[in-house]
């Protein structure tokens, strides 16, 4: 029913946004990605979006400016911006031309859900299903309402980027915090230690992908962050005491 348009010039934030909602629940068929501005324009007028989530940089250009051009053209759709704390200034311009919101990165699940929701009843004259919110961690199976703002923000940063080397070290240098302290907290409020975490999301997305895709199973490896495809099979089998190809060809 609705198109969703995705703009950033980062592909794992693309892939990120395009798997943190259930879609295709809210009703949008068709979702595109694009890395820059002229890809937009190229396609724009076959994609017909109804929503365009538009990062506030792209490489040496700016969200806004794409939104002026687009408005130009006469193209009508609903776009909000993505934004670094860094960048107000130029996601506030965005605003001025038409963008409804922005949201900080990494993109917080809940507010963009929200967001989303608000703009198919009150822009798209839409309704939403009656379960349309996939709120809960699947791999902790706990409501993500029920984290802390901290531990919420992490697994959020879990989901946009699993496919990039992504560690407890390096979260905890982005919160300016201390390494082991952060990893005591997460252990403390989910259980688990981030590193356990980590794999059982990316075993999580790579069991979708190999039963949901015909994706080659290398790719689908360093689509989850594995380089060495012996290392993404070792961990697979470990945590489903079964191999890739086997789950695949229904020997479970």
């Amino acid at each position: 029913m609705y198109t969703l348009v995705i703009v950033d010039d980062e592909p794992a934030i693309l892939e990120g946004i395009s798997r943190l909602l259930d879609w295709k629940a809210l009703g949008f068929e068709r979702i595109k990605t694009a890395k820059s501005s002229f890809e937009v324009i190229s396609h724009v007028v076959d994609w017909k979006p109804d929503i365009c989530l538009v990062d506030v940089r792209l490489g040496g250009e700016y969200g806004y400016e794409l939104i002026k051009r687009l408005n130009g053209m006469g193209i009508e759709s609903n776009y909000i911006m993505m934004s670094g704390y860094d960048e107000f200034e130029y996601a506030r311009e965005a605003l001025r031309c038409g963008a409804l919101d922005y949201l900080l990165k990494p993109v917080d699940k809940d507010a963009l859900r929200a967001r989303v929701e608000q703009i198919i009843v009150e822009k798209l004259h839409g309704t939403l299903p009656e379960e349309s919110r996939e709120n809960e961690d699947p791999v902790l199976q706990r409501s993500y309402e029920s984290f802390s703002p901290l531990i919420r923000k992490i697994v959020m940063m879990v989901a946009m980027e699993y496919g990039q080397h992504v560690s407890l070290k390096s979260i905890a240098d982005r919160f300016r915090m201390n390494a082991t302290y952060l990893g005591q907290i997460f252990i403390r409020e989910t259980g688990m230690k981030f590193s356990e975490y980590l794999m059982a999301y990316r075993m999580y997305v790579a069991r979708d992908r190999i039963l949901n895709t015909d994706e080659k199973i290398s790719a689908i490896a360093l689509q989850v962050g594995y380089s060495n495809l012996n290392y993404f099979y070792q961990h697979f089998h470990g945590y489903y005491e079964i191999t890739p190809l086997e789950m695949r060809s229904g020997n479970t």
